[in-house]
């Protein structure tokens, strides 16, 4: 299960007031680090980056290629030592719905590796040295030394 923050919403949709909940100038600045570090050659630059908008980046992470990190809530992103982040991942914190928005950190451990073209949601954990097969939609937890993978992604594996 996902740990979420839920905030109700009276009127519009929750995506309507997104200015009320995020100051609109951190969100600029943030676009701007996030989306000038998704096609930055080095890595240890894109570290640096990361932490500069408040992630919590371990040591030898490697962010591959046109990675998304939320906009909103970079500080609630954590990725553990010497994980990997495959081409064009989207990483989120927040949701936007109806009548409601929500947040919740996003913890991916150390040792992780996350094959391309996936989406984590907001408020799941990926535990230490699981694995998640590209194309995955990660909406619930998996476990530490896991293989997972699919829309949702599922365990299909368990390592020792």
């Amino acid at each position: 299960m996902r740990k979420l923050e839920k905030h109700p919403v009276k009127g519009k949709n929750s995506m309507s007031y997104w200015w009320k909940i995020k100051n609109p100038f951190s969100v600029v600045f943030n676009f701007l680090v996030i989306y000038t570090a998704r096609f930055m050659p080095s890595l240890a630059v894109k570290r640096f980056m990361y932490r500069f908008v408040g992630m919590k980046v371990g040591k030898d992470v490697s962010v591959g290629l046109g990675v998304v990190f939320d906009v909103f809530f970079p500080e609630l992103i954590e990725i553990g030592d010497n994980t990997i982040i495959g081409y064009n991942t989207v990483v989120i914190a927040h949701e936007y719905l109806i009548e409601e928005w929500r947040k919740g950190k996003v913890r991916i451990g150390k040792n992780v590796m996350v094959g391309a073209n996936c989406t984590i949601l907001a408020g799941t954990e990926i535990g230490d040295n699981a694995r998640i097969s590209a194309m995955s939609l990660v909406n619930r937890n998996v476990r530490e030394n896991a293989f997972a993978g699919g829309i949702p992604a599922k365990e299909i594996k368990v390592t020792d």
